[in-house]
């Protein structure tokens, strides 16, 4: 017996995110702990269950399915899941004991976000998701989700479209991921990226093991983006792990009319969540302020915007259906006769005044 066993052991225990398990494994140790529940006299669900389990047998069913177990410690194991020791959200907490992974070594991944929302998503949610995720992807971020339809398997096709990274956190055993008609999306991630679990291969998912790896999701990555999510969905319990672990919660708004738009439109007006809309947006609020530019945030430029200064300053004094002279107009702007003279020829080169009938200057009909 060693820690790896004994973690993998206490995995298959099936009491994912346990806060009491957890904390006792943080102060005894993982193969105190095991070997505890191992040798209990006493009638327990946790020792009932951990004299059922053949790690032999798990151990082969890993190697079978071409899948590591990592636990804390290795090179590999994700540091930011130390965040959760002392998180919990509702009756679970606690870091995994270990996680089965089948792809890529998550030490290689790069910087992750998380999209979630519903299943049933909608048409317009599946696009914002898929164009998120691959323009993130496609600029060098880790798109992490949880496999299921709808949201995340829009969110992990967007990265797999532009060859990115992208993590699928699953509720059951690396090897049978679910849904079941998901199986060809897994096996596509697995070989450009990764899927993760807390439960042994060969597990099925429960309802428990669902919220428990939203945590993992939550706390692997720098962020959470729900798209779509109801009121009751795991979106909701995602961006409340992610707000209890001090990461970025961002919403994207939708019709406010339908019913997928309320767990984002409330996370925002409550002030648990940014609006986002594109991937621009998302970096913004990841990044170190400033390493960013908004360049947005007074509108694309317009054609008068790339004129020089000397000659936008000339041009704006300018009135729509007005004559004016050069004398008129180097009053107003306070440039040298000749100097205006000079920047309303140029401006005219450029069509963007013309001669007036007076013998002064005046707006073309095109740009009025």
């Amino acid at each position: 017996m060693n820690e790896r066993q004994a973690r993998m052991g206490l995995c298959a225990l099936g009491s994912l995110a346990s806060p009491k398990l957890a904390a006792l494994v943080e102060e005894e140790g993982a193969q105190w702990v095991w070997e505890a529940l191992r040798s209990q006299r006493e009638a327990s669900a946790w020792a009932s269950r951990a004299r059922t389990i053949d790690l032999e047998a798990m151990q082969a069913a890993t190697e079978q399915c071409e899948a590591r177990f990592i636990i804390p410690g290795d090179d590999e194991w994700p540091a930011n899941l130390s965040s959760l020791t002392s998180a919990q959200v509702g009756d679970q907490g606690g870091q995994p004991f270990g996680l089965w992974v089948r792809g890529a070594p998550l030490d290689a991944s790069p910087p992750g976000v998380a999209l979630v929302g519903s299943r049933a998503a909608s048409q317009y949610g599946q696009n914002v998701a898929l164009e998120l995720a691959a323009d993130l992807a496609a600029e060098g971020v880790a798109i992490v989700s949880g496999l299921a339809f709808g949201i995340d398997a829009a969110a992990h096709r967007g990265a797999l479209s532009v060859g990115g990274m992208t993590i699928g956190v699953v509720a059951s055993g690396v090897d049978q991921p679910y849904p079941a008609s998901n199986a060809s999306l897994a096996a596509m991630i697995a070989r450009k990226g990764a899927v993760v679990s807390e439960m042994p291969p060969g597990s099925r998912p429960m309802r428990p093991a669902f919220l428990a790896r939203n945590r993992i999701i939550a706390a692997i990555t720098a962020g959470t983006v729900v798209v779509e999510a109801a009121l009751r969905s795991g979106a909701k319990n995602t961006a409340a792990w992610a707000n209890e672990l001090g990461r970025v919660v961002m919403g994207v708004p939708g019709p406010v009319t339908s019913t997928l738009s309320q767990t984002p439109h409330r996370l925002i007006r409550d002030g648990g969540a940014v609006l986002v809309t594109d991937s621009r947006d998302v970096r913004e609020l990841l990044s170190p302020v400033g390493s960013v530019p908004d360049s947005r945030a007074r509108g694309e430029d317009v054609a008068l915007d790339r004129l020089r200064p000397d000659l936008r300053l000339l041009r704006e004094v300018f009135v729509v259906g007005e004559e004016m002279l050069p004398s008129t107009l180097s009053k107003r702007t306070g440039m040298p006769l000749a100097a205006c003279l000079a920047g309303l020829h140029e401006l005219a080169e450029g069509g963007w005044i013309e001669e007036g009938e007076q013998g002064g200057w005046a707006l073309p009909l095109a740009r009025r």
